[in-house]
């Protein structure tokens, strides 16, 4: 029983990673419906995937070190929330929408401290 809650502690918080980098990118889709020439397309795409490239780094070097993947995700999520809350166009009742990225967010970085930790503990 142990080896299957080791496992899913492996692959679960790895797994959210891709689904969630893969959900980022699914926001620069907009970028085709602004009728913009193909070199606008390609830089807006750029600009729009910044954060899913960086966090797709980030899982990428979390993959062996749990830690940096724990901290960074939870990170995002708090900065998106941030962000969100001192944007001009803020109202309180956005902050339910902050629960679709930052949520899946927390939740993998979350997952990375539990593994990275239970790893640090049975390694002593």
């Amino acid at each position: 029983m142990d080896k299957k809650i080791n496992k899913f502690l492996y692959w679960t918080p790895r797994i959210l990673g891709i689904l969630f980098v893969l959900f980022l990118l699914l926001f620069s889709l907009d970028v085709f419906d602004m009728g913009l020439s193909g070199w606008q397309i390609i830089v807006g795409l750029f600009m729009h995937n910044i954060p899913a490239l960086i966090l797709l780094i980030v899982l990428i070097i979390s993959w062996k070190h749990e830690i940096v993947g724990g901290v960074i995700f939870i990170l995002a999520g708090l900065l998106y929330i941030l962000i969100l809350v001192t944007g001009p166009n803020f109202e309180w009742y956005m902050l339910s929408w902050s629960v679709t990225i930052a949520g899946p967010a927390f939740l993998t970085g979350i997952l990375f401290l539990v593994n990275w930790y239970k790893k640090k503990n049975h390694s002593q």
